[in-house]
C-alpha cells in the first residue's frame, strides 16, 4: 500500500508519499502551520498514513492505530515532550481533517528503545518519581536508529552496532540483533551528546546552583540548555559546516567548540561499545554522521582501540549507504541516509496488517 509520511518538526511539517516499494512519489516540505489540504490536493489519495510521534512514552511500545483512545493519551503525553508532541498532534489533526478516512498509524520514536533492559533504563533517583512520574530513560531517535541499524545489518550482517545518528539534534545507540540495548538520550532529548543548540549531558547540580544562587527560573535553565547551548554557545553559530570551516582557519573558539564535540561523541561511542558487549559495526547517519567527513576521521582516529580504522578515499567520497572502513580493520564503518520515512511507512503497513 502506498503511504503518506507526516513528519512535524518543531519549525517544519515535511510530507512524503511512499508507493508500495518505498519510492518517494511527492514530497512536500511546509512550515509548521502550512496548508496541508493545499499541499495534498494534487496528490493521489494514500491507503494509509504514518505519523512520527516524539514520544509513546511506556504505553506504547510499537506503531498503532490511531482511533479516539489513542490520540487522548498521546496529548496526555505532552508534558514528557513539551517542545514536539504539540507539533506532531497538531500535523495529525490538520492532515486527520484533510483525509478523515484513511487510517492513520502513529509510529514512535520512543518504540525502538524500549527493549533497552532496566539496568540501562533505570536512574538511580527515589522508587516514587519512577513510579509516579514515569522517570526513566526513554531514549529518542529512535526511528532513524531502526532504520539505520536494520539497513546495516542488511550490508554486513553485524550482531554488535553502535549506530550514530548526528544532525541538529544527536544521540547514540547500542544494538544487539536488532534490537536497542542502550541509548544517550533520557528522560528528554537533552541528555547525551553536545548538539547544535542543546547542552547534552551537564552535572544536574548545575541546574538547582542557578536556581539557588543565581536565582534562575526552570523555564530560564531549561530554555538555555535546549536553546542557546551547544555548538551555539560554543561557536556563536549552530552550523556544523560553519564551525568546521573557521576552525580550519584557526578560529579558537570554533576549534574548541569541535573538539568538545568530538569528545563527548568518543566517549559516547566508547560507552555504546560497551553496552553492546563490543562493536562490529560503527554506522554514521543524519546531516553532520553522513556529510562530515572531518565528524567521522576525527571519531575514528581516538576509537582505533576498538577496531575502527577509516579509509581516507572512501571516507570523503560521495553516496550514502557505503562503506568506509580501511582495509584490515577489525570493525566496519559505514555511513547510511537517514530514512526515517521508510521506516515510517514499514511501520504503518505492520501495524494495519497486524489488525
Amino acid at each position: 500500500m502506498n503511504v503518506l509520511v507526516v513528519n512535524a518538526g518543531s519549525s517544519s511539517l515535511k510530507l512524503r508519499l511512499l508507493d508500495r516499494d518505498d519510492t518517494v512519489v511527492a514530497t512536500a516540505d511546509l512550515p509548521a502551520d502550512g496548508d496541508v489540504a493545499r499541499a495534498l490536493r494534487e496528490w493521489p489519495t494514500p491507503a494509509a498514513v504514518g505519523h512520527r510521534i516524539v514520544h509513546g512514552g511506556t504505553d506504547f511500545t510499537a506503531a498503532v492505530r490511531i482511533d479516539e483512545r489513542v490520540r487522548t493519551r498521546l496529548d496526555e503525553l505532552t508534558s514528557l515532550a513539551p517542545l514536539h508532541q504539540p507539533k506532531s498532534l497538531s500535523a495529525l489533526d490538520a492532515v486527520t481533517r484533510v483525509l478523515p478516512e484513511v487510517p492513520a498509524v502513529a509510529c514512535f520514536d520512543t518504540a525502538f528503545h524500549t527493549t533497552i533492559p532496566p539496568a540501562a533504563a533505570t536512574y538511580a533517583v527515589p522508587r516514587e518519581w519512577q513510579q509516579r512520574y514515569g522517570v526513566r530513560r526513554y531514549g529518542f531517535h529512535g526511528l532513524s536508529h531502526a532504520y539505520c541499524s536494520r539497513r546495516a545489518i542488511e550490508l554486513t550482517g553485524a550482531r554488535r552496532l553502535v549506530t550514530c545518528h548526528l544532525g541538529a539534534g544527536g544521540s547514540l545507540a547500542a544494538v544487539v540483533d536488532g534490537q536497542s540495548v542502550d541509548t544517550t538520550m533520557g528522560f528528554t532529548p537533552l541528555e547525551g551528546l553536545v548538539m547544535a543548540t542543546r547542552s547534552g549531558t551537564v552535572d544536574p547540580g548545575l541546574v538547582l546552583w542557578l536556581e539557588e544562587h543565581e536565582h534562575q527560573t526552570p523555564h530560564e535553565v531549561a530554555s538555555a540548555l535546549e536553546r542557546r547551548s551547544g555548538l551555539l554557545a560554543l561557536a556563536g553559530t549552530a552550523d556544523m559546516r560553519e564551525v568546521q570551516d573557521r576552525a580550519a582557519a584557526g578560529d579558537p573558539e570554533a576549534s574548541l567548540a569541535f573538539d568538545v564535540y568530538i569528545h563527548r561523541l568518543v566517549i559516547s561511542i566508547g560507552a555504546m561499545a560497551a553496552a553492546a558487549g563490543g562493536i562490529d559495526s560503527l554506522v554514521f547517519t543524519g546531516g553532520i554522521g553522513e556529510n562530515s567527513a572531518d565528524v567521522r576521521h576525527h571519531a575514528a582516529t581516538r576509537l582505533a582501540h576498538l577496531g575502527i580504522a577509516l579509509d581516507p578515499a572512501r571516507n570523503d567520497g560521495d553516496g550514502t549507504d557505503r562503506d568506509v572502513t580501511a582495509d584490515g580493520a577489525r570493525a566496519r564503518t559505514l555511513v547510511i541516509a537517514a530514512r526515517e520515512d521508510v521506516q515510517i511507512a514499514r511501520e504503518t503497513r505492520a501495524a494495519l496488517s497486524a489488525r
